[in-house]
């Protein structure tokens, strides 16, 4: 046989190998809102035959009809997902995966702004964490050195009790829950947990899923932590462990850098770091139900102080759950506002 024979048969039998091996396509939009209906199919590059297939989400069976399938997704949370196929073939069996995206299915709400009261704040606080409870405000700061929780009186701003963090300690978001006190810090993958009235650390606890410590706040049923990714955790109040969490999207995209938290009236109001607003997430999808602009609240403070753009930004809201007020503040401001957030 000829070299050109041999040549010619060689891609023969590298042509039909090729043609005799299946190449399954997972056919899915790469984002989809959470009204609309998602259908999934399999299909084969050179349409061989499929005998079956069993789809899932999240690694849940899910009914299919045939090669396809079509499901309504307002049930699940918002974010990623993973699409999953198992496709039955000549007596085998094929995996093929892919991530999907599920964003909200309308536009966040817009909110505006307008001051109540004004007080003062301590201008050397780099504040991390604000809660208020039985009359008072709990401050978290931060930074390795000046790293605290406070307890503070709101009109006249003076802190009446302070416990100073050991300096290899970046303190982060607090909480109070239970009659306990709790604190985050930010790259140590470590939160301490206080006695409310005399600031004694009763334990430590580790969090491993998320990335870091950020902000904090709870439910009455559970903690709830941001790590400055989309993601917020919540965390069993007995054990401290991260057991679930949601992802903040719009109906457009994620929303990172969710910072300072605090839980007002069944949602969770969040902070985004070196931005002027604040997110309004509901805990159970993660849908951006609202933004809050702040903008002008900068423009308020700079008439008082210079900051650095970088770092001295809007951080810290509590919430007087009793007589319905928000306070904010930000890192080394030198006031404290309480304000009244206006739909547009």
């Amino acid at each position: 046989m000829s070299y050109k024979s041999l040549f010619s048969l060689f891609i023969f039998i590298i042509l039909f190998s090729c043609n005799s091996k299946y190449q399954f396509i997972l056919n899915s939009p790469k984002k989809i809102q959470s009204n609309k209906e998602l259908t999934i199919s399999i299909s084969e590059k050179n349409n061989k035959l499929i005998d079956s297939v069993q789809f899932s989400i999240d690694l849940k069976k899910i009914k299919n009809n045939g090669n396809s399938t079509t499901l309504k997704i307002n049930n699940y949370k918002l974010g990623k997902h993973t699409i999953t196929a198992i496709i039955f073939y000549e007596s085998k069996t094929e995996k093929v995966m892919k991530p999907i995206y599920f964003m909200a299915d309308s536009t966040p709400n817009v909110y505006t702004y307008k001051i109540i009261n004004t007080y003062p704040h301590d201008k050397n606080a780099f504040t991390q964490g604000l809660e208020f409870y039985n009359g008072f405000l709990y401050e978290g700061t931060g930074h390795k050195g000046s790293s605290s929780i406070r307890k503070v009186e709101l009109k006249t701003g003076k802190v009446l009790q302070q416990l100073n963090l050991d300096s290899t300690y970046f303190g982060e978001g607090i909480t109070i829950f239970n009659n306990k006190l709790y604190q985050l810090t930010w790259q140590s993958g470590i939160g301490f947990v206080y006695n409310l009235e005399t600031f004694k650390k009763e334990k430590e606890f580790k969090y491993t899923k998320s990335r870091e410590g950020w902000g904090l706040t709870h439910s009455n049923e559970k903690l709830i932590k941001s790590d400055g990714t989309e993601r917020i955790w919540f965390l069993n109040p007995e054990t401290l462990i991260e057991e679930s969490y949601i992802e903040a999207y719009t109906n457009k995209q994620k929303v990172e850098k969710l910072n300072e938290l605090e839980y007002i009236n069944g949602l969770i109001y969040a902070n985004i770091w070196q931005k002027n607003s604040i997110l309004i997430v509901n805990p159970k999808t993660g849908k951006v139900e609202g933004v809050a602009n702040l903008n002008s609240l900068k423009t308020e403070i700079l008439k008082e102080q210079t900051l650095d753009d970088n770092d001295e930004v809007l951080n810290g809201i509590a919430f007087d759950k009793e007589n319905n007020r928000i306070f904010v503040t930000g890192k080394h401001w030198s006031k404290l506002y309480e304000i009244e957030l206006i739909k547009k």
